[in-house]
């Protein structure tokens, strides 16, 4: 297993979050109105410090835990989003993702290039054979950017998920590694 797994775009770094990385999490994704369609926002720093240090992997591709890599824009060494993975099943071939990207640097094609870079690394480097999305449709955002990717919906859950006090729709998208491999 590699705990230091660092992967690198054009414009981007993707590496493992850091309880350094808490000050700057916390400020995108505090932020109630951008992220309404987030399972976690946290309230206080110390919720972020906590996340990192107790609810986060500090090794890739364990069954049944969530990894995050922070995304770093190259250029000024800012951290503008993040990508979770949770490795999902027993023969360890299928794996959930999600983004969330701070909104000053959405629409630019930051998190499409993430994505990318994290969808080839977990078909080609760890050999997944699926991976999934569960996205809120209300958030169409979201739904465009998997869709542009390859996704495809699998499932749409009526008040499947309680957030927040209130029960809502969950959409399932997925890719075949085959599908991933076809559209590169």
């Amino acid at each position: 297993m590699e705990n230091r797994t660092e992967l690198k775009t054009e414009r981007l770094i993707l590496r493992p979050v850091e309880e350094k990385d808490a000050k700057a999490m916390f400020k995108y994704r505090s932020d109630s109105i951008t992220n309404q369609y987030q399972g976690w926002i946290p309230k206080t720093i110390n919720d972020v410090f906590d996340f990192v240090k107790n609810k986060v992997s500090s090794t890739i591709d364990l069954i049944d835990t969530w990894y995050q890599f922070v995304i770093i824009k190259k250029e000024n060494n800012e951290l503008i989003g993040d990508i979770g993975i949770h490795f999902l099943d027993t023969d360890n071939k299928q794996a959930e993702i999600g983004c969330t990207l701070d909104k000053t640097y959405q629409g630019k094609g930051y998190a499409t290039e993430a994505l990318k870079e994290t969808l080839d690394y977990l078909f080609n480097k760890l050999n997944k054979r699926r991976i999934i999305g569960s996205i809120d449709p209300r958030n169409i955002k979201s739904t465009g950017l998997v869709e542009r990717l390859g996704f495809r919906k699998e499932a749409h859950f009526k008040e499947s998920i309680l957030i927040n006090g209130e029960w809502i729709d969950d959409l399932v998208y997925a890719i075949l590694k085959d599908e991933w491999i076809e559209k590169r």
